[in-house]
């Protein structure tokens, strides 16, 4: 594994740690702004860290019962020292562990000044 790769990887865990904890500073801290998420057919941009925390996810549809989220695979589709593009799936749980949704997406990580950060996503979650 390439130390871009493992670099990328680990700003990954480090926000899905920061989301299952719902500490929406951490969260930030994982996102370079803008930050650009592409659901569906939509576009959103968060211009500013502010502009983002754990209540944009909580009060999305695909979000209502949720407890965790962990990642089925992370997959490098290209990379290099400035940029890495993933093809990630992620399941979403309930308390009880059961099964709220799992979905398809494709996360860029990119690296500025020295900080991996993700730049933007698009998923097939709402």
């Amino acid at each position: 594994m390439e130390d871009f790769e493992a670099a990328a990887l680990a700003v990954l865990d480090t926000y899905l740690d920061a989301l299952n904890a719902r500490d929406s500073a951490a969260m930030r801290a994982c996102f370079h702004f803008p930050h650009y998420r592409f659901p569906g057919g939509r576009v959103e941009v968060f211009e500013t860290a502010e502009d983002y925390g754990i209540d944009n996810f909580l009060v999305r549809d695909d979000t209502r019962g949720w407890a965790r989220t962990d990642w089925d695979h992370r997959k490098m589709v290209h990379g290099d020292a400035g940029k890495v593009h993933f093809d990630v799936q992620f399941t979403r749980y309930r308390a009880d562990g059961s099964v709220l949704g799992t979905y398809q997406s494709l996360w860029v990580v990119t690296n500025r000044d020295g900080k991996w950060g993700v730049m933007a996503r698009s998923s097939y979650a709402g």
